[in-house]
């Protein structure tokens, strides 16, 4: 070892021990006087306490004479006897101090005589940080030591006192982190999954053990109910909101579903469902089997789980704009007018095919729960907060709609005696649309990203809307037109004896009023075209659609009638005639125009949101408020009231008759006051328009006395009549002051 630095004049030397000594005996040994001893192992517990008690520097012990210094040395109040310190003049460290790896870099130390204090880190030269982070405490074999290396590794600025590990959190994540987004989930997957087994059960066993399935359908049946399952189970691993998204749609036609299938207890025979159900005798009734309580029990494992995905996916979070949310409910519409048709074509005499509305009320229930569910439950879909919650659950949406449509289109591909009919087609047509736009972003872009494209980017959408709407409406005219000049009713005479029947046709007296409710929709769906004229005529046809519905309801009332009286016989003894009476091509192009109209009325109000969009908000005057409420009130009552009177016939109206045209005098009086109520909150220009059509709405009411009572003949005005021309008048009266009122503003 170097020659040790001799202790001052006024140090007392203590005896010293020889490291090699301290090692083996492991004891920590008291050193007085003060010169330093080299490094040492039993050096090393206190480094420990230093390390971790927070403090960077060892205890020390200021040179003689440094009474008060001494006591100020102590680093994290360890116990342990002072050391002894160098002179200036002495040399910090031997050979075996810096093989034991010191945790400080040799220092100059005081000397004796210093003032008190020194010692306390106030004198001293403090040692060069990046030195000392390259520094640890290390044993005698040179590597760094346990202790220090898991408090470094813990906490690498700064020492980990015990209170600062109490109180931080522990940083590893549980064993089941990864799983914790999917969790929830699994009571909501295992549900479904039970539902979809169920469904494919009741696919398999007959649902009555009167009649089995029209053809071999249990395979296509298991693959729409185990397919989109899979797929729910297979995205939920990787995106559990996709996955749960697809449950809930496919949970939104549950309860239709099951109405549905409650026609095989109620009256099976009158059950349209040849995939499951197709007699080949005469049945008044039949029993049911154990596939209907499958059916109905997966119907209903698919609704629990529904709401389980909807418990485990539900967000208070604000929902981001949407794109196609105009468009998709649209299609979910056109998909619902398809399932309210006949779904399957028969010459099979047992099966008696019809739409829904002429159809026992169970099936007729299902139906419309599934027509209403279809744009319910795409618009709930678009409003969700997260984007995996929207396309999964319009992606489950389109799969059931697939469920419920696909199999009448099998039966008519895979039977001789069945053909395929239009609605179960279109319904495929549009939701296979809404499948593809669920595979697409539906968040839309920030308003930066929108005026970096060319120009405005909401004006080609606008553009396109006018150009659907305008479309549809002269479609919707056209339609109504050819339904008002071809046949309603197709009449079939037999005389006894005769080699081939006689054929004859038959029109409504109503046709000259659907003439007319075709022109008047006609002019403003042309303006819409127009791109002048388009922000007036656009709210003229988001009312004028109506009067479609208004006068093509009263025509097919005619066709109804004739085809319900079925075949007549026998009236005049054996010689009489047989008549046969069937709807007539005049009656299928008046239903058509009923459906183009309310898909123009939807593509209008969809126009309309983009408008006010595009325009912004403005002034909306309400200085018109009263003419606006009389003429709403006045309209109600007109359209409920009978418009002509004949002698021994009464019209029908909203009160004392309904009839087929009710729904047409009701559909009519909804629009015109919920226009009127509109207007109240539009600006000038679009509150005159849509005024302006609530009052041709009524006045073609009132134009039916000489249409439709003139045909009849002896018909006189009824109070309905007088009324539809005052609230007509009040209707205009009310558009020219909000038009004035605009110009005041401008």
């Amino acid at each position: 070892m170097p020659p040790r630095s001799e202790p001052p004049t006024e140090s007392t030397p203590g005896p010293r021990e020889d490291p090699a000594t301290a090692a083996a005996t492991g004891e920590p040994t008291p050193k007085f006087g003060i010169g330093q001893a080299a490094h040492d192992p039993a050096e090393q517990p206190r480094r420990e306490s230093a390390a971790a008690g927070g403090s960077g520097e060892l205890p020390r012990t200021p040179a003689a004479g440094s009474t008060s210094g001494a006591a100020h040395g102590v680093a994290g109040g360890s116990a342990e006897p002072p050391r002894r310190e160098p002179t200036a003049v002495s040399a910090p460290h031997g050979p075996e101090g810096a093989k034991g790896g010191s945790a400080e870099p040799p220092r100059a130390e005081p000397s004796a005589g210093s003032a008190p204090g020194a010692a306390d880190g106030s004198a001293p030269a403090r040692p060069d940080p990046a030195v000392t982070a390259q520094q640890a405490p290390r044993d005698p074999a040179g590597r760094p030591h346990e202790a220090a290396s898991k408090a470094s590794a813990s906490a690498p600025d700064e020492p980990r006192t015990p209170a600062r590990q109490a109180a931080e959190p522990s940083r590893s994540d549980p064993p089941w982190a990864e799983d914790s987004e999917t969790r929830p989930l699994t009571p909501a997957l295992a549900l479904a999954a039970l539902g979809a087994l169920a469904l494919t059960a009741g696919a398999i066993i007959p649902v009555s053990p009167a009649a089995d399935p029209g053809f071999t359908s249990w395979p296509w049946l298991a693959l729409l109910a185990l397919g989109p399952i899979a797929a729910a189970v297979w995205l939920a691993s990787r995106r559990a909101a996709l996955g749960g998204g697809l449950i809930l749609g496919l949970a939104a036609l549950a309860p239709g579903r099951l109405v549905l299938d409650l026609q095989f207890a109620v009256n099976g025979p009158l059950t349209i469902r040849p995939e499951l159900y197709l007699p080949d005798r005469f049945l008044g009734s039949s029993a049911v089997g154990a596939g209907f309580w499958l059916l109905v029990a997966g119907h209903l494992l698919t609704l629990g789980g529904g709401v389980l995905a909807w418990r485990a996916l539900r967000s208070h979070d604000e929902p981001e704009r949407r794109r196609w949310r105009l468009l998709v409910p649209l299609l979910a519409v056109v998909a619902a007018v398809g399932l309210l048709t006949a779904p399957v074509l028969s010459d099979n005499g047992f099966l008696l095919a019809r739409a829904a509305f002429e159809g026992p009320w169970p099936a007729l229930g299902g139906y419309l729960l599934l027509a209403a569910a279809l744009p319910l439950a795409a618009v709930v879909a678009l409003a969700a907060p997260a984007e995996d919650v929207a396309r999964g659950a319009l992606g489950g949406l389109a799969a059931a709609a697939f469920g419920v449509a696909l199999p009448p289109v099998l039966a008519g591909l895979l039977r001789d005696d069945l053909h395929v009919a239009w609605g179960p087609v279109l319904t495929l047509a549009a939701v296979a649309v809404v499948a593809g736009l669920a595979n697409t972003r539906l968040t839309e872009r920030t308003e930066k990203t929108e005026s970096d494209l060319a120009g405005n980017a909401r004006l080609p959408g606008l553009f396109w809307w006018r150009l659907t709407t305008g479309l549809l409406g002269l479609a919707t005219a056209l339609a109504a037109l050819i339904g008002a000049f071809a046949p309603q009713v197709a009449v079939t005479a037999l005389n006894p004896g005769a080699t081939a029947p006689v054929s004859a046709a038959a029109d409504s007296p109503a046709r000259w009023f659907l003439l007319a409710a075709a022109l008047v929709l006609a002019v403003p769906a042309a303006g819409v075209l127009v791109p002048k004229t388009a922000a007036v005529a656009r709210p003229v046809l988001g009312v004028a659609w109506a009067g479609i519905v208004l006068a093509g309801t009263a025509v097919l009332n005619t066709a109804l009638t004739a085809t319900q009286a079925g075949n007549l016989a026998g009236f005049g003894g054996a010689a009489a005639p047989v008549f046969s009476y069937d709807l007539g091509a005049g009656a299928a192009w008046t239903f058509a125009a009923l459906v183009l109209a309310a898909l123009a009325a939807l593509a209008a109000a969809g126009t309309g949101v983009v408008e006010r969009e595009d325009a912004g908000d403005g002034p909306t005057p309400n200085n018109n408020l009263a003419v606006v409420t009389a003429g709403a009130v006045l309209a109600g009552a007109a359209f409920g009231l009978p418009v002509f009177a004949l002698p021994g016939y009464t019209a029908p109206n909203l009160w004392s008759r309904f009839d087929t045209p009710s729904w047409g005098l009701l559909t009519a009086a909804v629009v015109v006051i919920g226009a009127a109520a509109l207007s109240t909150r539009s600006r000038p220009k679009p509150a005159a328009a849509l005024l302006a059509g609530a009052a041709l709405l009524t006045a073609l009411h009132a134009a039916e006395l000489p249409l439709v009572g003139g045909s009849l003949g002896g018909a006189s005005p009824a109070t309905g009549f007088w009324l539809a021309l005052a609230a007509t008048a009040a209707l205009l009266v009310a558009a020219v002051l909000a038009a004035a009122g605009g110009r005041r503003a401008a």
